[in-house]
């Protein structure tokens, strides 16, 4: 069994404001899991699947696949853009932390399995149930998403 490659990281939040915000991220790789899928968990709780290449291959060129959109920004930043009924994410990574998870990836040859030879999944966003959604103290859920409650 090859052991689970996590690696924790800063990514910043870009929003519509003039201000852009540090998050913590994790990554994740098992390469006994699902062959060549990375996850990227995000602070509230959402974790996002989806194949290793499209990171590697978006360090170098513009690559959209389904709901994830992958662009290099300048020659240290990568953009990763995420789409769901949600709305928009849009991160900005340091290059150098995604070479050095990527390269950890690498490292470990993916676990034989059934589904060896098949495509990867196409990208995929869940919530982990053991996370709760983080809000800023004093602020509700709805008004952390930017949303307001309904009101009877």
């Amino acid at each position: 069994m090859s052991p689970v490659i996590e690696e924790h990281a800063r990514a910043r939040l870009i929003t519509d404001g003039p201000l852009t915000r540090p998050v913590p991220v994790d990554l994740r790789y098992d390469p006994a899991d699902e062959r060549r899928t990375v996850h990227i968990g995000l602070p509230d709780g959402t974790d996002w699947a989806f194949g290793r290449d499209l990171l590697e291959r978006g360090l170098r060129t513009p690559i959209e696949r389904g709901p994830v959109r992958v662009w290099p920004c300048g020659r240290t930043q990568l953009i990763v853009e995420l789409h769901s009924t949600d709305g928009v994410e849009v991160f900005q990574f340091e290059i150098r932390t995604l070479i050095r998870f990527l390269a950890r990836t690498r490292t470990q040859p993916p676990t034989a399995s059934p589904d060896a030879d098949r495509e990867p999944r196409p990208p995929s966003r869940t919530t982990r149930p053991d996370t709760p959604r983080a809000t800023r103290p004093g602020k509700s859920a709805e008004q952390e998403r930017g949303t307001q409650p309904a009101h009877g």
